[in-house]
């Protein structure tokens, strides 16, 4: 019966009122067990299907096919029931949709003949039971009742179990419901009873389908156990069978039901349970319907789900599990409900296919016995049939079996055996089923063997194991007890030695009275003790076991002939009397103990005090006595040999020793003879010459000067210190903020660079004391590293030094050392912070600096009142808020006007300015260029940045003359003005300010503006720079960060002695405020465990330069000796354009496509085809000059394969290919040509190499790339140069993208040309350029130990591991990058305060120019502010000053500030390249004559288009205009004709720098361009990047074709020159090697380039065009 299918059985209604009512048509057909669906849309589509039953309750009763309740329950009810008897599991359910009658199936009605399946089968359930004549079979029925309602158990015969049960799974029981009540029933009517009462409390409900739908499951279960007593064996055995019937809720759809809220939300869930049933139905189908062969592997791959609903875990059991399951499926013959019915059919179809493996539910034990009787039995039968039954009735008797009395018939029957056997023989199948009989009926003895019987057989094994033991030589205690070796207390025995002393006494051998042999397994008679091994004979030694007449036991060994035995020591031949405690040795490897307890404990009470035998009784004792007793002494043989062993070890030691000294005398006398070789070297002249004394060369008073400044600069250039200081502390730093984070201390450490400058000065407390005391006479600023700490907890920011830093972390270690046994309590209170007694945290004032603002004083000049608006600026740079101060000269007599309520007005204070001390402040200033809280910005900038702007700093003439100030003066400024007015011009303007007399002015704080509100209480101070003891401060203000500006209105009356040093304070010197404010709001997010990035200054204006990568090493050059580059000689600007070509089908190689829609500069990604032979083109444009000749190329290297922009450079690359160079040369690219720019006069120098991708080994190159991945590889080319000691390299990124073989690529494509419009051909956009740098210096001297720089090896401690590190998450100090971000700091400090000096000038400025007070003074001083003239020096000073003619040294003064206000730091054109930029403008108007243009551009000359190039850069007139013929009449070199250069005999240092694009464009746009040797205007596409401007062909061109360096070049603008010529909107840009013409499309596009080219030089011009509008409203 086991692996039965699933009895599916499908019945159709009738209609419905519903359906009646929408005149529905009938679409289910049946005959016979086939059920037939119409499609009402589609009448010919019929589908069939075939079940084990098909019920047709459509028509009435009197229809002779109508199947009734009866029917249904006769076929399937009664079945079901018949297997419930059997003992198997039973379930039926019901399925279908709503109102198609599953209940009425199911459950049927209370009327006649309209009762369903569960109460007709739980009646005959009764009727059987009942009819039951066995007297040994016993029924008990168990009934539970439950519903499953939105996927929750409710038991419905229990009413206090109202709530949710829980299902459980059981390993043996399966799932289940727990708390689910079980009531006993004995008869139909209690079955009844409980049924009726649990349909009350079933969840029903109306729906437009069924006015009383059954919204849940309902599973009515019948436990069913029959018992039976089996009189013969007097064993129960029973059966247990479940009977699950079910009766499943209606699957529906929302629109049909109507179902809508709480409906809705149940149909949800019914669909769920029954969709999830569905499922369990269909992957069963498709398991059981897979061959054989395949079920295994399908079973394993399969997974049935169960558990997705409460249903179907309940029901696992009867879904292909234990179980006969038959099912009804409910149909609905309604047209209307079509789509209804073929799912309940294919569900049915389905489930059909469902295979159930259901077993007898018994005792297995009961089971078997059952089992063996039947066979029994049946044997008997067979034997009877053949006519052996006597034979059965033998075999009884002779196995004990037999239901005789007695044994007496067994003798009676003996002579007719051998007539039985015959008969066996001769019958076929007889002897087999005699032994079949025989195997069954022992088992089932076995099977009904009792437990005392079991345990009396068990006890029985036991004592023949322990003999078997004992005869082995293990014995058991004597308790009976656990298996092992226990002495005994009186027997005497053996006990065996062994070497490994876990192996000792593990075996016992007693001796027992009598005799006892030893020997062999395989002796001629049985021995006593067993042994095996070499020299043990078969009979080897016998003991004997006696008592002595004194009533003592004696054991005598007596060993056999040729027997080796040995007794302590000795081999024995003779009878030997054992003592107790002998060592017996039998062979070579038995040694035994021979232990007689009786003996040994006579023996004690002899001799009671007996010492124990110092060394123990074992292996190795009894080895070494018989060694002994043999003659042989081990000890005198271990040390003789040990004495071999060292004398060895001294030989050996002593020949290495002399090995390794005769090594180290060898490799001294090898480094000593290098050590000559390089001294040889660098040092030739190392003759007597070096002995003799130098001679003292005489320097004038100007070089001793120059030579002690530059000692200075030098010997104060911190950047070195700085760099060892951060990398020798950061280990310090780094175990700092470990412990901060492990002891939870909310604060943060970090590197921090301090500078004295104006805006912070240094506090003393960061400055050791002999710093602090030479802190006046430092001639440069100082910069110390200190520590930045965040108190995250207190919201404050206190810095440290690093001494300070390394004394508070021997706290800290403490402090951490002791953490373990402080409670966390006390950890957490900040109580002792407060206190100073945490290492972590310091005291913090309760007001704290805002910012600095600077007020300077010269109006009181003149005298004009000033309201100044000045900037609050912080330490860091930023700007806090602004601050309103008036300035303004009074009477000493001036009563202070009555200003009202909320002014507060002080005292008059009186200042003295001493001479003699303000004097010593300004030799301070000017020499070392900063006082206590001063700096000189343009010396600031040679210490901290990078020697950019050397030639702003102090000269050893200014020092001589005493002509420095302590900032550079701003041009046109009337302070300046008067200062070469001298001493009768001082007399003139300067009568309030006569030496002795008494002045007084007034200085009142207004307002305090745009300050955060983090900051309350805000108070200001202002004092003097070099008299910060006498401070001037104002009253708290509240400050809301809202409303009006803080209104201050403090009045402050100053007198002062007028002295000379008041009067040059007052020109050149600013007061101090200083603002403060108590901080309220932290400033610092919570710590986390991992500390927080450090705090970097803002660099927007700034942005940061991208790392490069390092060239790919060479392969085949030898590592050559970097020579040390000396000055540097020129620089060039080199364009390099990079193509990867690939081979078509036509054989010609070409440029692969580039994507350049990353939109940046010198960047695009190479779409390139796999497995196609490709090559590498690179050229190279520049501007033709003699220094510059390309050699050769002596390598073409590629390397550095990733999927990353960024490479690991340390590690070493093993992928480095080194391509095979094709071709070499100079080219002349035409007019159309890819890389040139029209009519292009640069040198182009090209080389071409072939790259097979595929001799990398590398997967990424070797496959195509995945999408959204992007391959980079890095390329280096070596180039050989003329004149140069040794190669230079270009390198570059490329990114890459592989695609299959035959994949079509779009064309070039760019976020330009996306936008725009214009043609350009898409194969000039394949390729990469690339913009560099090339330096070519000259060789160091390398006998000047000035030249070479000492390179200090300091170990980098931030990479050290400390305690802790791991919580860091990756932090790290900071290093080189700080000294860099200070860089910008400091500069963004020196633009604030040019900023503030500026802005104070210009108001003065105006202020003085609307007064009429002064007369002809300030018409006089107005005219030098408007004059152009103003802005260069006069070519006649003394007509407008009456001053004397300039001397020499003073014209190149002012040349050389004219040049440092052009903006051209860094920059002093040569002559040739003057001269050449000359020239060039020269061809430009020559080539405009030639083509007869009328333009009045034909009249531009190099003097007034470029007129800084003839009169800024030299004072010589006569060499000036001799270098402009020169170089106008030399003709231009042919780029590509190298012999015709000059040769040159120096040798330089080359060296190549890519430069990194930047990402902030200043002006975009089109320009007319006109360059020598055209014809006319050229438009070109122009953006600038500072400080290159890019040139492409037009808007659309994504390739670079040219570049304009602004840091080299000098941009011109001449207005008049403009209205004479016609040609408006032009300006020259003049490069060192041409000139070129400009032209904008209107004024303000030329404005805007103008301030993109050069921002300073459009300031001038927009400032000219301004006053001279004003003096023409004026006029």
């Amino acid at each position: 019966m086991a692996g039965a299918s699933v009895k599916v059985a499908v019945r159709v209604r009738p209609f419905n009122s519903r359906e009646i009512g929408k005149e529905s048509k009938c679409i289910i057909q049946m005959s016979g067990n086939t059920t037939t669906i119409i499609n009402p849309k589609q009448p010919k589509e019929n589908k069939s299907f075939n079940f084990d039953y098909s019920y047709w309750s459509h028509t009435t009763p009197e229809d002779i096919n109508y199947a009734d309740q009866k029917q249904v329950y006769k076929d399937i009810g009664e079945e079901m029931l018949l297997h419930a008897f059997e003992g198997y599991n039973v379930c039926i359910f019901a399925y279908g949709q709503t109102g198609a009658g599953k209940s009425y199936t199911m459950m049927g009605k209370q009327e006649k003949d309209q009762q369903g399946i569960i109460p007709l089968l739980c009646e005959d359930l009764f009727t059987k039971i009942n009819d039951n004549n066995d007297n040994n079979m016993s029924y008990s029925v168990e009934v539970s009742y439950m519903e499953i309602y939105c996927e929750r158990v409710r038991d419905l015969l229990n009413p206090k179990n109202k709530g949710n049960l829980r299902v459980r799974e059981h390993p043996l029981m399966g799932p289940y419901v727990e708390d689910l009540s079980k009531l006993a029933v004995t008869s139909y009517n209690d079955i009844q009873d409980l049924m009726d009462s649990g349909n009350k409390a079933r969840t029903v409900a109306a729906t437009n389908m069924n006015e009383t739908s059954s919204r849940s499951h309902a599973v009515f279960n019948i436990i069913f156990t029959q018992k039976r007593h089996d009189s013969d064996t007097d064993n129960t055995s029973e059966k247990v069978s479940k009977i699950s019937l079910v009766d499943l809720a209606g699957s529906e759809r929302a629109d049909s039901t109507g179902a809508k809220g709480t409906r809705l939300k149940e149909g949800a869930n019914i669909n769920k349970s029954l969709t999830t049933l569905g499922k369990v139905i269909s992957a069963l189908a498709e398991m059981d319907s897979l061959p054989n062969k395949n079920k295994k592997k399908k079973k394993a791959e399969s997974f049935i789900p169960y558990r997705d609903s409460v249903l179907t875990w309940l029901l696992r059991e009867n879904l292909g599990g234990n179980s006969r399951t038959a099912m009804v499926a409910a149909l609905s013959p309604a047209d209307i409900n079509y789509d209804e019915t073929l799912s309940t059919l294919r569900y049915a179809d389905r489930a059909k296919q469902i295979r159930c493996n259901a077993v007898i539910n018994e005792d297995p034990n009961n089971r078997l016995v059952r089992e063996l009787k039947e066979e029994v039995a049946r044997l008997k039968d067979l034997l009877y049939a053949q006519g052996l039954g006597d034979i059965i009735e033998m075999t009884n008797a002779m196995t004990g079996m037999s239901p005789s009395p007695s044994l007496s018939a067994l003798s009676s029957r003996a002579g007719s055996i051998t007539s039985l056997h015959d008969r066996i023989m001769f019958s076929p199948g007889s002897e087999e089923a005699i032994e079949r009989l025989k195997e069954t009926e022992k088992i089932i003895a076995e099977l009904n063997e009792t437990w005392e019987e079991k345990l009396r057989r068990t006890e029985a094994i036991r004592m023949e194991r322990e003999a078997l033991l004992a005869e082995m030589g293990v014995a058991m205690r004597e308790d009976g007890g656990t298996v092992g070796v226990f002495s005994p207390k009186k027997t005497p025995h053996l006990v065996n030695l062994n070497e490994d002393p876990l192996m000792s006494e593990c075996l016992l051998y007693y001796i027992k009275d009598g005799i006892t042999k030893v020997g062999r397994e395989d002796a001629s008679c049985r021995q006593d003790i067993v042994l095996s091994g070499h020299f043990i004979k078969e009979e080897h030694c016998i003991f004997t076991s006696s008592t002595s007449p004194s009533g003592e036991g004696v054991v005598v060994l007596e060993p056999c002939k040729d027997a080796e035995t040995y007794v302590n020591g000795k081999r024995v031949t003779e009878p030997t009397v054992l003592r107790s405690g002998n060592r017996i040795i039998m062979g070579k490897s038995h040694v035994f103990r021979f232990n007689d307890p009786e003996q040994a404990r006579q023996e004690r009470e002899r001799t009671p005090c007996a010492e124990t035998p110092v060394e123990p009784v074992d292996w190795a004792f009894a080895q070494r006595e018989l060694l002994e007793k043999q003659g042989i002494d081990m000890k005198q043989e271990m040390e003789q040999r040990l004495q071999e062993l060292e004398d060895q070890y001294r030989r050996e030691r002593e020949e290495a020793s002399n090995l390794l000294e005769q090594q180290r005398l060898d490799y001294e006398s090898k480094l000593e003879a290098l050590q000559r070789q390089v001294d040889s070297r660098y040092y030739p002249e190392t003759t007597e010459e070096e002995e003799e004394p130098e001679e003292e060369v005489a320097w004038t008073k100007r070089e001793t000067e120059l030579a002690l400044w530059a000692f200075r600069k030098w010997r104060f250039y911190q950047f070195t210190s700085l760099r060892d200081l951060l990398w020798g502390n950061a280990i310090f730093l780094k175990e700092a903020n470990a412990i901060s984070v492990e002891l939870k201390k909310k604060v943060q450490f970090q590197f921090v660079l301090l500078t004295d400058t104006l805006y912070s000065p240094l506090p003393p407390d960061l400055l050791p004391p002999s710093v602090a005391k030479d802190r006046e006479k430092r001639p440069f600023p100082r910069t110390i590293v200190a520590v930045e700490v965040q108190d995250q907890k207190n919201g404050a920011t206190h810095y440290w030094t690093l001494e300070k830093l390394r004394q508070r972390l021997d706290l800290m270690r403490e402090m951490y050392d002791r953490a373990a046994e402080v409670p966390s309590s006390a950890m957490e209170d900040c109580d002792h912070t407060l206190t100073g007694g945490d290492p972590f945290y310091d005291r913090f004032p309760w007001f704290r600096l805002v910012g600095r603002a600077f007020v300077y004083l010269s109006n009181l000049l003149y005298p004009v009142p000033l309201v100044h608006r000045v900037a609050i600026v912080s330490e860091k740079g930023e700007v806090k808020g602004f601050l309103r101060v008036a300035v303004q000269a009074i009477s000493a007599d001036e009563e202070a006007p009555d200003y009202g309520s909320g002014v507060r007005q002080s005292g008059t204070a009186k200042i003295s300015f001493e001479d003699q001390q303000f004097e010593k402040f300004q030799t301070d200033s000017c020499s070392g260029g900063m006082s206590h809280s001063n700096t000189s910005q343009e010396e600031l900038r040679i210490v901290e940045g990078e020697g950019q702007n050397s030639e702003i700093g102090l000269s050893a003439d200014e020092v001589n003359n005493n002509t420095c100030t302590n900032s550079p003066d701003v041009p046109g400024s009337p302070v300046k003005t008067l200062e070469v007015s001298g001493d009768t011009m001082q007399d003139k303007v300067f009568q309030h300010l006569k030496i002795g007399s008494t002045f007084t002015f007034r200085v009142t704080v207004l307002q305090a503006s745009s300050i955060s509100a983090e900051y309350a209480d805000i108070f200001c101070q202002f004092n003097f720079i070099h008299r910060h003891d006498e401070a001037f401060s104002t009253e708290p203000l509240k400050n809301t960060g809202r409303g009006p500006p803080l209104g201050f209105y403090h009045v402050q009356n100053i007198t002062v002695e007028v002295t000379k040093s008041f009067v040059e304070y007052i020109k050149s010197q600013p007061i101090v405020f200083e603002v403060f404010g108590h901080y309220q709001k932290q400033p610092f997010p919570p710590l986390c465990k991992d500390l927080i990035s450090p705090l970097r200054p803002s660099r927007r204006q700034f942005p940061r330069v991208m790392p490069l990568s390092k060239p790919v090493p060479a392969t085949k050059l030898s590592a050559m000796t970097r020579s040390s580059a000396g000055p540097c000689h020129c620089k060039y600007d080199l364009m390099a354009f990079f193509e990867i070509c690939e081979l078509e089908a036509n054989g010609d190689y070409i440029p692969a496509v580039v994507d350049h829609r990353g939109g940046m500069p010198c960047h695009g990604t190479f779409l390139l085809h796999q497995g196609i032979q490709r090559r590498i083109t690179v050229t190279i444009a520049h501007e033709t000059g003699n220094d510059i000749e390309w050699k050769e190329v002596k390598e073409l290297v590629i390397g550095r394969i990733r999927n990353t922009p960024e490479a690991d450079e340390t590690i070493i690359d093993p992928n480095i290919l080194s391509l095979n160079i094709l071709s070499v040369g100079y080219i002349r690219p035409s007019y159309d040509d890819s890389v040139s720019l029209g009519i292009d006069h640069r040198t182009f120098y090209r080389f071409e190499a072939a790259w097979d991708s595929s001799m990398h080994n590398s997967l990424l190159l070797n496959r195509v790339t995945p999408y959204g991945e992007k391959i980079y590889i890095t390329l280096s080319a070596y180039l050989e140069m003329e004149n140069c000691s040794q190669p230079t390299v270009i390198t570059k990124d490329f990114c890459m993208v592989f695609y299959s073989r035959d994949a079509k690529l779009p064309a070039s494509r760019s976020i330009r040309n996306l936008f725009s419009t214009g043609v350009l051909r898409p194969s000039e956009s394949n390729r990469v350029t690339g913009v560099y740098e090339l330096s070519l210096c000259h060789l160091a001297d390398a006998g000047s130990p000035g030249m070479q720089r000492r390179r200090r090896r300091v170990l980098d401690t931030s990479v050290a591991y400390v305690r802790g590190e791991e919580n860091l998450a990756g932090w790290r100090p900071r290093s080189d990058s700080l000294i860099l971000d200070h860089q910008w700091e400091l500069e963004k400090l020196s633009l604030l305060q040019e900023v503030e000096k500026t802005r104070h000038y210009l108001l003065l400025r105006e202020k003085l120019e609307a007064s009429l007070l002064f007369g002809q003074d300030i018409l006089c001083s107005k005219d030098l502010m408007e004059s152009p003239k103003a802005l260069s020096p006069c070519p006649n000073p003394a007509a407008g000053l009456g001053l004397d003619s300039p001397n020499e040294r003073q014209k190149e003064l002012a040349a050389k500030c004219l040049r440092l206000l052009m903006h051209t730091f860094n920059r002093q054109y040569s002559q040739v390249s003057s001269s050449a930029s000359e020239s060039k403008l020269s061809e430009m108007s020559a080539s405009l004559l030639r083509d007869g243009s009328s333009s009045p551009l034909s009249t531009l000359t190099p003097s007034t288009t470029c007129p800084s190039l003839v009169e800024g850069h030299y004072s010589n007139p006569d060499l000036r205009s001799a270098e402009v013929h020169s170089g106008a009449s030399s003709p231009d070199l042919d780029p590509f004709s190298p012999e015709e250069r000059k040769p040159r005999t120096c040798t330089f240092v080359p060296n190549i720098q890519e430069i990194r694009v930047s990402p902030i464009v200043s002006k975009k746009g089109y320009l007319h361009f006109l360059e020598p040797h055209t014809s006319g205007w050229v438009k070109r596409y122009v953006v600038v990047r500072r400080p290159y401007v890019y040139l492409y062909r037009s808007e659309r061109d994504s390739v670079e074709r040219a570049v304009i360096n602004l840091s080299s070049a000098q941009v011109e603008y001449n207005e008049d020159q403009q209205t004479m010529l016609r040609a408006p909107n032009t300006f020259a840009v003049c490069t060192e090697h041409r000139g070129i013409l400009l032209q904008a499309s209107n004024d303000k596009e030329m404005h805007d380039w103008l301030y993109a080219f050069n921002p300073l030089l459009a300031g001038t011009i927009r400032s000219k065009l301004s006053r001279k509008k004003s003096a023409q409203a004026r006029m």
